[in-house]
């Protein structure tokens, strides 16, 4: 069967992936509503098509933290891709860099960072940081990443404490034997008695994460920092205060607080708030291409994809990851140029239908 849209990967990912796995993949917190609300919010919004424009000639490139990337849509960080498909992160960061857009790499991975940049050494990517209670694990990890060349850290920020996933409960969820979190290997050997909260000991991340570990980041690292995880203005503006340079609008796919705004419904109050002095980013429920171009009409400098690399995973590896990424890369050339855009620069506001939001 040819793979025509991201709902055809994910079908086929549900078919093949073990019941615990797939609901590992698909899990929201709670009663889903916010998970099910990422997707649902894209289809409210409308857009106003402009038409006899020229549209013969269409660019998708556009930067990211100075950087060139093919198009605006990059891979948000998820764990454990080994569960997936055998080769896992490696595979992932291959058929990224082919599509010549940005990586990021999730600290719970089943691939060690040295790993993931010996597979795709010319592949463009930051990575993903916890902030754990033992401050030495995440600094050795900002070190270690600098000095491969990932090109910023993103501070994910919503999971002072791991959300409610009731399938994870009930299936007991756990990494198999054979599969390890690879960047903390040997780490927590002494610990093997101590419960396990997704392939760390439990009670490893710090709850009293603040504002001032912003600080403290930045006097580790020279690397841009971008904060992952901000549904609102009041702490989009302590973001620009602290001295970040980007944020992603996120709600962790709906993984943490059930009940939080879909990401695009929180985007706008964002972005007015930033007023350009720093980039904005969304991940959460972006399935088609029109849904990139409606997140950049409403000021995302760039979108990552979570769920839909891990379904072209499951599919076909590397080639899979590279085949979402190009249907998307196609639907939103196609999105760009029925609306009357030639490139990403001509995407703002207009384009869309306010009076439905």
């Amino acid at each position: 069967m040819a793979m025509v849209c991201l709902t055809d990967f994910e079908e086929y990912a549900k078919e093949h992936l073990s019941k615990a796995t797939w609901d590992y993949y698909a899990a929201g917190a709670d009663e889903c509503c916010t998970r099910d609300d990422n997707i649902l919010a894209f289809k409210r919004i409308r857009l106003r098509p402009r038409i006899l424009r020229d549209v013969s000639m269409s660019d998708t490139r556009t930067t990211v933290q100075g950087t060139e990337i093919s198009f605006p849509v990059g891979i948000a960080p998820t764990a454990f891709h080994c569960l997936a498909w055998h080769e896992g992160e490696v595979a992932t960061a291959r058929g990224t860099e082919a599509l010549n857009t940005c990586y990021i790499t999730s600290t719970y991975s089943t691939c060690s960072v040295e790993e993931i940049v010996a597979a795709a050494p010319n592949g463009y990517r930051w990575f993903q940081l916890y902030v754990y209670r033992d401050r030495k694990l995440s600094e050795q990890i900002v070190h270690r990443v600098e000095g491969l060349g990932y090109k910023a850290l993103v501070l994910t920020v919503d999971v002072p404490y791991t959300g409610k996933r009731r399938n994870d409960i009930r299936n007991q969820f756990k990494l198999p034997p054979h599969l390890k979190v690879k960047n903390f290997d040997g780490v927590f050997q002494q610990e093997a008695s101590v419960p396990e909260d997704y392939g760390i000991p439990a009670n490893t991340l710090d709850p009293s994460i603040s504002w001032k570990d912003v600080y403290w980041l930045q006097s580790i690292t020279h690397l841009p920092i971008i904060i992952k995880g901000i549904l609102t203005k009041e702490d989009a503006e302590l973001a620009v205060e602290h001295g970040v340079q980007g944020i992603i609008v996120s709600n962790h796919g709906g993984r943490q607080l059930d009940g939080g705004p879909a990401s695009i419904d929180a985007l706008t109050e964002i972005v007015d708030t930033v007023q350009g002095r720093i980039e904005v980013y969304l991940d959460g429920g972006i399935r088609t291409g029109s849904d990139v171009l409606k997140a950049l009409a409403l000021g995302a400098k760039c979108v990552f994809i979570g769920r839909p690399a891990v379904w072209g995973l499951a599919y076909k590896g590397e080639e899979g990851v590279r085949e979402v990424l190009q249907i998307l890369n196609d639907e939103f050339r196609l999105s760009m140029a029925l609306s009357g855009c030639r490139n990403v620069a001509e995407i703002n506001r207009n384009l869309i239908q306010l009076s439905k939001l």
